[in-house]
């Protein structure tokens, strides 16, 4: 794929997340990954959706020196860079603001699974990182973020669990492309609103079971997936 092609893609998500309701105002980016070159290609900081060019994405390398580009990446490059280390598997990352799963964020709460829509998607609860000490936020705010998420992620397999919530910040999804990481954000919303609603509905409502949580997120994923067209 040329980095023409490239910032076309990136450019397609990130509209793609403002028509799905995901991004209001300027509030998300997406970013996909050239892993050959060693190239992220992301969004411009703060240019309005309606008026933004392929020619504006961004091309940086993976320690974020920009490679290619007049104007300046997002302010979230930093987070999306550690994660792009840390997940080899990852392709495309998304991040929003969208408001079911920022609720969530907000409250430092993870996100439970309680039934099979969600576990079609997640292989069990959404997690929640820890919050950020005054320290952090002090000094790299964007890098200590994603490094919050990579120490949340240390015992966790991230494309099993391709959504995570920075609490008190809002919600990252991933994937192994960039339009997987789109659809992750948007099942990812639809689940969090599906969770809140059950708690008011039933505040004592159990996670689903084991078995059937494995059930339906191995008949999706993994090597004997059997759902869709072979």
């Amino acid at each position: 794929m040329t980095l023409e092609t490239l910032k076309q893609v990136v450019l397609e998500a990130n509209l793609a997340l403002v028509r799905k309701g995901l991004v209001f105002m300027t509030w998300g980016n997406a970013s996909a990954i050239d892993r050959e070159r060693g190239l992220i290609v992301i969004k411009p900081s703060g240019v309005p959706y309606e008026t933004m060019r392929a020619e504006q994405m961004v091309a940086v390398d993976i320690e974020g020196a920009v490679v290619e580009g007049e104007l300046k990446p997002s302010v979230d490059t930093a987070t999306h860079l550690v994660l792009y280390k840390a997940f080899g598997d990852v392709g495309g990352i998304v991040h929003t603001h969208s408001h079911y799963a920022t609720v969530w964020a907000q409250a430092g709460l993870a996100i439970p699974c309680f039934g099979t829509t969600h576990a079609d998607h997640f292989y069990g609860e959404v997690p929640v990182t820890e919050g950020l000490t005054a320290e952090e936020v002090a000094g790299d705010y964007e890098r200590s973020i994603g490094e919050a998420i990579v120490r949340r992620y240390a015992e966790m397999n991230p494309m099993e669990h391709p959504a995570v919530l920075a609490a008190q910040h809002g919600p990252f999804t991933w994937g192994a492309t960039l339009g997987k990481a789109v659809e992750n954000a948007l099942a990812l919303e639809e689940v969090a609103r599906m969770a809140l609603d059950t708690v008011r509905l039933a505040p004592d409502t159990p996670p689903i079971g084991p078995y059937l949580l494995t059930k339906h997120f191995l008949r999706k994923h993994g090597g004997e997936a059997y759902y869709g067209q072979q």
